[in-house]
């Protein structure tokens, strides 16, 4: 049988006389409240907060931005999606955003300027109040695309690049620490032999990462040889071609440590495929410890810089920016350290 239609009117969504009514306040008194003036009294929040949630009534962002002049959106763009670290670099950036009233507006420019122009234009179209841009190196080649956010006063943060501008921010990632903590472990197995699969001359941080591998060598008074130290992509296809490249050598580096974990990865499945043994034959250090990372096999030891971490300083930089009174100063330089994390990769060379 065919179900009779319900006689009921669905019921009228809540607004903001409602929610005024149900908390006897004024209606200016909720929208300060949900615009968080620091005028409006806790007894009386709490109560207003209490209707909203009763009524189940969602406040009109767009109307919001237009009495407070604020958007309470934030930008990010980062390098490549396709990368695991990035996507969970974006969700830490969101919890926190969210849990402090923001929005997020997310890019990827996929390494490319041309797509970065787009990404630009998208955050001053949408009224950002901030963007953070965590390429990791792509900067210094689009610093024009960058120049349209200063030159519509957007505060700015990046990741290791200073700009001159002073509305921009630069978070300072510290490399050196997990990464000596990696050779210090290696050759603590007894490792001599340790090569190290860089990233892209192109980035900065790849740059940084393979000078901060080379003064820890040399700290520790091991040979840097040349040949083991290779160029590849910071992607799996990069650590296969990488290790390739090891391997045809006369003498093979019985550990690597590499310049993120996608190469780490790359190099794990290469081992395997060249029926090497990790870590009984070949020990391997990756850098960022992505999710997957811990399931790997063997688990990879890798170089943790916590996504947690980044997100947060990224968005403070942002924070302090947009709600900063006029004349007082802001931090401009946020620190963000690296540590080493132990799993199965590594162990005794086998001779």
């Amino acid at each position: 049988m065919p179900r009779k239609r319900s006689s009921s009117r669905p019921a009228k969504a809540a607004d903001i006389r409602t929610v005024a009514a149900l908390a006897k306040v004024s209606i200016a008194t909720v929208s300060r409240t949900v615009n968080g003036s620091p005028a409006v009294s806790e007894r009386l929040s709490k109560r207003v907060w209490q209707a909203i949630e009763q009524l189940n009534y969602y406040p009109n962002t767009h109307a919001r931005s237009l009495v407070s002049g604020r958007s309470r959106l934030f930008g990010i763009i980062v390098e490549n999606i396709t990368n695991p670290f990035f996507p969970e670099l974006i969700q830490s950036f969101e919890e926190v955003a969210v849990a402090n009233g923001y929005e997020i507006l997310v890019s990827s420019s996929n390494s490319d300027p041309a797509v970065l122009t787009t990404c630009v234009r998208r955050m001053i179209e949408r009224k950002v109040e901030g963007v953070a841009v965590l390429t990791f190196g792509e900067e210094e080649t689009v610093l024009d695309q960058l120049d349209q956010l200063a030159q519509h006063s957007i505060p700015l943060v990046l990741a290791e690049f200073k700009l001159q501008d002073e509305k921009s921010s630069t978070i300072l990632l510290d490399y050196s620490s997990g990464i000596r903590a990696a050779v210090e472990h290696l050759a603590a197995l007894g490792h001599g032999k340790i090569g190290f699969l860089a990233g892209p001359h192109t980035l900065h941080s790849a740059i940084t990462r393979e000078n901060d591998f080379r003064s820890a060598m040399n700290a520790l008074a091991l040979p840097i040889r040349a040949e083991w130290i290779i160029e590849c992509d910071h992607a799996l296809k990069g650590g296969v071609a990488g290790f390739e490249r090891l391997r045809k050598l006369a003498s093979c580096p019985t550990a690597i440590v590499c310049s993120n974990d996608m190469t780490a990865i790359g190099v794990l499945r290469a081992a395997y495929m060249a029926g090497l043994r990790v870590p009984q034959d070949l020990s391997v250090v990756g850098l960022d410890d992505i999710a997957f990372a811990e399931y790997t096999l063997p688990p990879l030891t890798t170089i943790r810089m916590s996504r947690v971490d980044l997100a947060r300083a990224a968005f403070e930089a942002l924070r302090q920016r947009a709600e900063a009174e006029p004349g007082v100063a802001v931090q401009r330089e946020f620190l963000v350290s690296t540590s080493l994390v132990l799993r199965g990769s590594t162990d005794k060379p086998s001779a």
